[in-house]
């Protein structure tokens, strides 16, 4: 499977390190913004073609599939692009910063056949493959998900601190993962939500703080709360309050509600949650099927994140 990356940024660096324990898999082209990074990182990684221009990469044959981790504001055209082009495509989490753009992407996939995934990483964290293992066995049923998304981002900057050429967003990144998270896991879309959002940034133009609450027909909520001005741990923590038993996630580690580690090293085959998800865009090319985190999977997410934004206005 020979595949293009689209994106030389931190996540960036994690699809190669993942890509690179994926047996069959090789990265054959990188597109990158500027020529000196782009260059460096594909002789880093020892990728044999490198470009600033992303046609350039998708008018090759010899590309499969391309994996976009580019800016937010890019994915929708890029994915479509990749499509159009006759490639299978994972997109970076979210597939779209609108409703409209993502059922732009979903009409595309339909109409090609073409294997087109999002980055929906915590479908595939061994921590809450675990849980959902267990809901599917009927052993357990989400009450509540209270869940934290921190970080201390007041500058435009990258997960390395570096300076950013596109400004991220609390609602469209990062309260995407907890909404398909939760529709996901409770197997239903949100029926209520609100939202609210604190003082919006002079310079960034966004809401540094954001609360969001969900609640799906079966009566299970969610809790969310994410800001870009917390000075402390940073990242997405998430607890479970179920009907047998508290459980607590953090990324690719699981605790019980007592802080008593659960082992979920047998969960898959590997305890990295992007190499599983890269493994799952692989293995659905190879077998001609719909992936988990498909396009069309995650459209009631961006709907959910859609109505929620018409309550920021």
């Amino acid at each position: 499977m020979k595949v293009c990356l689209a994106g030389v940024g931190a996540f960036a660096k994690k699809h190669l390190d993942a890509l690179a324990r994926i047996e069959g898999v090789s990265v054959v082209s990188l597109v990158g913004r500027r020529p000196e990074s782009t260059a460096a990182l594909a002789e880093e990684r020892g990728i044999p073609h490198w470009t600033i221009n992303y046609q350039e990469a998708l008018d090759n044959p010899e590309v499969e599939a391309v994996i976009l981790t580019t800016p937010t504001q890019m994915h929708a055209e890029q994915a479509i692009a990749a499509m159009r082009a006759g490639k299978h495509v994972l997109v970076e989490i979210p597939m779209a910063d609108s409703l409209a753009d993502s059922q732009a992407v979903v009409d595309v996939q339909k109409e090609t056949g073409l294997v087109a995934m999002v980055g929906h990483t915590r479908r595939f964290n061994p921590s809450h493959q675990w849980i959902h293992n267990k809901i599917q066995a009927g052993e357990l049923t989400v009450q509540q998900m209270d869940v934290q998304t921190y970080f201390f981002r007041r500058t435009n900057a990258n997960a390395l601190g570096q300076a950013r050429s596109w400004t991220d967003h609390l609602l469209w990144h990062h309260a995407c993962h907890t909404v398909d998270l939760f529709q996901y896991q409770t197997g239903q879309v949100a029926s209520e939500s609100f939202a609210l959002q604190g003082p919006i940034h002079p310079d960034l133009g966004i809401a540094m703080d954001m609360s969001i609450g969900m609640k799906v027909p079966s009566g299970a909520i969610c809790t969310l709360s994410l800001s870009f001005n917390n000075d402390g741990p940073f990242g997405t923590f998430f607890r479970y309050i179920c009907d047998q038993g508290t459980f607590l996630a953090r990324y690719d580690e699981l605790y019980d509600g007592k802080e008593t580690p659960i082992d979920v090293s047998k969960v898959d085959v590997s305890m990295d949650g992007i190499e599983l998800c890269d493994r799952e865009f692989i293995s659905a090319i190879k077998e001609g099927r719909e992936p988990n985190a498909s396009v069309a999977q995650c459209l009631t997410a961006m709907a959910t994140l859609d109505k929620l934004e018409q309550q920021l206005v």
